[in-house]
């Protein structure tokens, strides 16, 4: 059954296998297990990132096109539902309505953006969608009474999403059932499904195509498939999914706005977790976006004890405290990144299976 479901792509690997449960059973039970509103916020984010860097990774692992417009497809599906419930006013209707026309304007645009782009290799496809995703953003930036510019849209979610509605008196587990706690389960078992469907989709005759282009186009072409009608469809589905991730996020945080979906240090973010995780796996975004954002949820904190620790040592130098300061946490971050690729060359997921093998 469990092969079934994770469609005969098992981890092969007894401490990845753990990992994934890990994250599974953390996200599961993150409203009961850890205290305060930030762990559900970075749970939460999690649930969204795996399925972005997920779809990312079917362009990038199992294709092999390296695209810089992904965050714009992101942005499409997290603008569609904050435009229509702030047009529409709130509830279910107007929250499937955004994000049906997010869904239509991305997969048109994905198309047109594959069908006149992908015929080009490496680098000037990639300048191309930096160039789209650029000229995007600057639109919405720029068209403020629909899309509220640089300021972004606050909106109401679904009476049954608001952290106003409690439909129980007595709390379950210690935990008040609010619209918050619902929100958070819609996006966790969204993400399992929608995670689960790539995984299909990776692992069907048509994932081995796209592997077989990323190994070798011209072998592929010559052996009868039309390399561009498969990228083409591998960049339609792959914005789709990310269209279905910046729905679920403008959900969680009932506001959409350029910094949160649409700039390019979530597309470098992106790009990150795919490298620490493992292209081409599909695990490694599970396990690269856990890590990466419990680093960036936390890794402050940590610091901060750190420098605190250090700096109630007697003769210890102001160098080593400083260098623990919270304010630190990017160069430690970068560091880790450094050591992770050095380390891991084909991410965390990629060394397990072979230290497996």
């Amino acid at each position: 059954m469990l092969n079934r479901l994770l469609s005969h792509d098992l981890p092969r690997s007894r401490w990845l296998a753990l990992g994934l449960v890990v994250v599974l059973l953390g996200l599961a039970g993150a409203p009961f297990l850890f205290e305060g509103s930030r762990a559900l916020n970075v749970a939460a984010k999690v649930c969204v990132f795996i399925v972005l860097v997920a779809s990312y990774d079917l362009l990038l692992g199992y294709t092999g096109i390296v695209s810089f417009a992904h965050t714009m497809f992101f942005g499409i599906g997290a603008y569609g539902v904050a435009i229509a419930s702030t047009r529409l006013g709130e509830g279910l209707g107007a929250v499937t309505i955004g994000t049906l026309v997010a869904l239509a304007l991305s997969l048109v645009l994905a198309l047109v953006i594959g069908l006149f782009s992908l015929r080009v290799r490496a680098i000037f496809y990639a300048m191309i969608t930096l160039a789209v995703a650029a000229a995007f953003q600057t639109l919405a930036s720029q068209l403020s009474e629909l899309t509220g510019g640089e300021d972004g849209l606050t909106f109401r979610n679904p009476e049954w999403l608001s952290p106003s509605f409690e439909p129980f008196e007595q709390p379950f587990l210690g935990v008040t059932v609010d619209g918050k706690l619902i929100c958070y389960y819609l996006l966790f078992g969204l993400s399992v499904a929608l995670f689960l469907a790539l995984l299909r989709i990776v692992n069907s005759p048509f994932g081995r195509v796209l592997q077989a282009i990323r190994e070798n186009d011209f072998r592929a072409e010559a052996i009868g498939f039309r390399t561009v009608a498969y990228r083409t469809l591998s960049n339609v589905l792959a914005a789709g999914f990310a269209t279905l991730a910046g729905a679920m996020l403008a959900l969680w945080l009932r506001y959409t706005g350029p910094d949160t979906t649409l700039s390019f240090e979530i597309m470098l973010d992106v790009l990150l977790i795919v490298v620490i995780g493992g292209m081409g796996t599909l695990y490694g975004a599970v396990v690269g976006a856990a890590i990466f954002l419990l680093a960036q949820g936390y890794l402050q904190e940590l610091l901060k004890l750190a420098h605190d620790a250090l700096a109630a040592l007697p003769s210890m130098p102001a160098l080593a405290t400083e260098l623990v300061s919270p304010d630190r946490w990017l160069l430690w971050l970068g560091i880790g990144f450094v050591l992770c690729v050095y380390h891991f060359p084909s991410g965390i997921v990629g060394r397990l299976r072979a230290a497996r093998r």
